[in-house]
């Protein structure tokens, strides 16, 4: 007797091309089910309501509200910022372009500091004193000098 030439990886191999191919059939007939063609394009708009949510119901003009340019104010919001001295530890430093952070002790924060603004020189995981200053990008550090 001869031996089948249908081996077991044949046959799974055919039984996952089948699957493939039914899948594919099925997603096929879910595109042509939910598909948007011959729908009105009053059908197809959707609204955003007040909210920020999405909605297929137009907004309603008599809640509309009107907002002057001159009252929009475009800024850096205050937050809790507050000028104190603090205290941390130098992370990184790129002495070719003198720029560096500082990690806070206390909170974590990461604060931008300059070769300007560093009383001494310093290294690495050097421990420091500094004060922090309100800058466009956020908080930067100043005064900064060396803890014994």
């Amino acid at each position: 007797m001869a031996k089948s030439k249908e081996t077991f990886n044949k046959k799974a191999k055919q039984q996952q091309k089948v699957k493939k191919r039914n899948d594919k059939l099925v997603k096929r007939e879910e595109r042509k089910a939910n598909s948007n063609k011959g729908k009105s394009l009053d059908d197809m708009i959707a609204y955003v309501d007040e909210d920020g949510n999405i909605t297929n119901t137009p907004p309603d003009p008599r809640n509309r509200k009107v907002v002057n340019a001159e009252d929009i104010i475009i800024q850096i919001p205050e937050g809790n910022f507050r000028n104190t001295t603090r205290t941390g530890v130098l992370e990184f430093y790129n002495t070719e372009k003198g720029y560096g952070f500082i990690i806070d002790k206390k909170s974590r924060e990461k604060f931008f500091v300059h070769n300007s603004n560093m009383l001494e020189p310093l290294a690495i995981t050097d421990k420091v004193m500094f004060d922090t200053e309100k800058s466009m990008k956020g908080a930067t550090a100043i005064n900064v000098k060396k803890l014994v």
